[in-house]
């Protein structure tokens, strides 16, 4: 017999040995001998009062085995044969959509414009200590996409797009600790993702699957209304039926390519702000009722914030604790910064994106003659405001939270872990007013909710921009481009996404339906 339970544990109690067989016993009236074990399901912490509880949802096995191995099983066989289909871009939609072209029996070739994982790092080394940005490999582009150099968070809402479980399962299945099948919020951790994301490539081309890196597609021969064939690197072209397109939301180059072409694309709402980050010790104080340090049982505390402040939102973004902020250009005289976390949380500061609710219909009227991409072309002139006022460098324009909202110039700045460096600006005025009026006013009403969050102590950097694609690509009930057969846009470049997760998923719906559509 199984019998699944919600149990309440104290802080204290979390140490004691045994203590969820304990609770378990004591709640069924059972002898513990009776119980062959417990497993635990999900865990969550409930900090809304003092003192902390974890709350525990677990399976209590009663004179009956756990399970040794997971329900999910992941069919991959020899597929270099079959047929094929193209996947442009390998981050999460795009790994997702090659895994699940081997299940099912087809070929996946990738085309990556940029480079695997460990190369990737040379260039990342370089845009943080030299400034040098290399437009194809960078925080964004590369394999795994920029979910590889990232927190890794992996909740989603997207639990109705397809199997969440699955997905959680296969990155098990590739390394992934299996922390994240019980955690309310897992992450996996910039450390430990990349090795992740190597699996899953050498998966991929264990069963005959092809990825090329280096491989950035640079137009679409179209006959009628049919795609033909791909060209990559303005030289080679690649006669194609089935084409994923699974770039992201920073491939700007592919929203150009798309408008160039009369290919169908639309303006999308979209968000933009700043990074804030905090020492961690003062949100962990806050959020846990403690006076300095953390109990060491707890991990560094988190946050979820959200106001309306003039008809739009201005929320809390990928928040990240004991994380860093990185420098996310993904061209030259931009400054985007972004935000990741080892998987230990470690990190003596906490940041997060502070964004306000872009909407492109109505807030960018001066903007309108850029058609679909307005919201892009706004996007792209905050970065280079960003650049030229951070000093012509990835330094980035910071401020302190107070002096912002103040509308003061900061004499100096609070330590940061933004690794190219800030410099002070006044961002109150740089910042155009849809954005920075509504984040001074959010910013004291946050102060409000979480007692010591307005504080000197913060700084705020700019700018965060690339929360989600401005531009959306189109498709109709099958996936496909509802004027191009045989392309489908596929997770947050097209519109579709919004993280590691719900990315994966659609990935596999992409697939599915490419199949289906024959």
């Amino acid at each position: 017999m199984i019998k699944e339970l919600q149990l309440r544990i104290a802080i204290h109690e979390e140490k004691q040995e045994d203590i969820l067989l304990k609770k378990a016993s004591h709640t069924l009236k059972l002898d513990k001998k009776s119980i062959s074990g417990v497993k635990i399901l999900k865990k969550s912490i409930d900090a809304r009062k003092s003192p902390v509880i974890f709350n525990y949802k677990v399976a209590v096995y009663i004179e009956e085995k756990i399970p040794e191995f997971s329900s999910y099983n992941f069919n991959y066989k020899d597929i270099t044969k079959a047929e094929p289909i193209h996947i442009i871009g390998f981050g999460p939609a795009g790994m997702y959509a090659a895994l699940r072209c081997i299940e099912l029996g087809y070929k996946p070739i990738v085309l990556e414009r940029g480079k695997n994982v460990q190369d990737r790092r040379r260039d990342l080394k370089a845009i943080n200590q030299d400034h040098i940005v290399n437009e194809d490999s960078n925080y964004c582009f590369g394999e795994g996409g920029a979910g590889t150099y990232s927190d890794g968070k992996l909740y989603t809402r997207s639990l109705k797009r397809g199997d969440v479980r699955r997905i959680f399962e296969n990155l098990v299945y590739h390394g992934a600790t299996e922390q994240i099948l019980i955690d309310a919020h897992p992450h996996i951790g910039t450390n430990k993702l990349p090795k992740v994301v190597k699996n899953i490539r050498e998966t991929i081309l264990k069963y005959g699957g092809e990825i090329y890196f280096g491989a950035k597609v640079t137009d679409f021969v179209i006959t009628g209304n049919q795609l033909k064939a791909i060209q990559v690197n303005h030289e080679k072209e690649l006669s194609v039926t089935k084409v994923i397109l699974a770039t992201g939301h920073s491939a700007r180059d592919i929203y150009y390519l798309l408008q160039k072409k009369d290919i169908a694309i639309e303006a999308k709402s979209f968000a933009m702000g700043v990074r804030i980050e905090h020492p961690q010790e003062i949100i962990d104080s806050i959020q846990y009722h403690c006076n300095g340090k953390r109990n060491d049982l707890l991990p560094a505390a988190s946050y979820s914030l959200v106001e309306q402040v003039k008809n739009r939102g201005v929320y809390s973004f990928c928040m990240c604790p004991g994380g860093f902020i990185v420098p996310a250009a993904t061209a030259k005289e931009e400054i985007v910064v972004n935000g990741m976390s080892p998987s230990k949380r470690n990190s003596l500061y906490a940041n997060s994106g502070i964004v306000v609710a872009i909407n492109v219909d109505q807030d960018l009227k001066k903007y309108d003659h850029y058609g679909a991409l307005k919201g892009l072309e706004y996007q792209k002139n905050l970065e280079k405001l960003a650049f030229t006022s951070g000093g012509r460098s990835q330094t980035a324009p910071a401020q302190r939270m107070t002096d912002f909202v103040e509308g003061k110039l900061s004499n100096n700045l609070n330590n940061s872990s933004y690794q190219p460096g800030l410099k002070s600006a006044p961002l109150h005025s740089l910042l155009p007013k849809i954005i920075g009026s509504r984040l001074r006013t959010g910013f004291k009403k946050f102060g409000k909710k979480m007692k010591g969050y307005y504080t000197e102590q913060a700084n705020i950097i700019g700018v965060e921009s690339r929360t989600s694609s401005p531009v959306s690509i189109p498709r109709n009930d099958n996936l496909e481009h509802p004027q191009i057969k045989g392309l489908y846009p596929c997770g947050e470049g097209g519109g579709y996404a919004g993280g590691i997760i719900s990315a994966a998923m659609d990935g596999e719906r992409c697939v599915e339906a490419a199949i289906k559509n024959k």
